[in-house]
């Protein structure tokens, strides 16, 4: 059984991300549901399954009646992939390599401005926490409430869910709240020096609003 997500061994400076909870919830009752297990699938999708990846996900769809989040999950995991979904310690360390790609070669300037910004948004009450993915590093209350986003080479957005508050100041208006997205305004950070007082009062409204 894997470990519980709110107690991995390894030591980091972010948190599990919540989809992983969901991954040992869904691990944990595919026996009932389906009739096999984690292991009992992949041994299965290995010895009689097709060869090719997507060649498997429509056949465990097509032949087995596994709906398409299933099937996608299984076939990639059978291929030795996404195996940090539904393990904590694994998932922190994908996540620390997550934020290193992020930040290199022609991004790699940013790296100060974000190490900032994590610190700040971290600093914004006991239950913040950083959950990198590939492309962003979220950071959650019960909900996301701010994200860092490399947007350009030479800038981050730093998102925040603050629903229909309206803009001012730097605070960009994404359009997220009309399309139910989480993140709903931005401010575009391109120095350390703009990481002002406007930026931190907004992470505290972020945090706040999502208590």
């Amino acid at each position: 059984m894997p470990k519980a997500a709110t107690q991995p061994t390894r030591k980091s400076i972010y948190g599990v991300h919540p989809g992983v909870a969901m991954t040992q919830k869904w691990i944990a009752e595919l026996k009932s549901k389906t009739g096999r297990s984690l292991d009992e699938w992949l041994r299965f999708i290995k010895k009689d399954g097709p060869k090719d990846v997507k060649a498997r996900r429509e056949w465990l769809k097509a032949e087995h009646g596994l709906g398409t989040n299933s099937a996608w999950w299984l076939a990639d995991r059978a291929d030795g992939k996404d195996t940090e979904a539904g393990d904590p310690d694994a998932y922190l360390k994908a996540a620390e390599g997550y934020v290193e790609k992020m930040f290199s070669g022609s991004k790699s300037g940013l790296r100060p401005i974000y190490d900032v910004l994590l610190k700040l948004g971290l600093a914004g009450g006991k239950e913040a926490k950083a959950c990198p993915c590939q492309t962003i590093v979220p950071l959650y209350r019960k909900n996301v409430f701010a994200q860092i986003k490399p947007a350009t080479r030479t800038r981050i957005d730093l998102g925040f869910a603050l629903g229909d508050t309206k803009g001012k100041g730097r605070l960009i208006d994404t359009g997220g709240f009309a399309k139910k997205d989480r993140i709903t305004h931005r401010i575009e950070i391109t120095s350390l020096e703009e990481i002002d007082d406007e930026v931190k009062h907004w992470l505290k409204v972020a945090y706040d609003r999502d208590a």
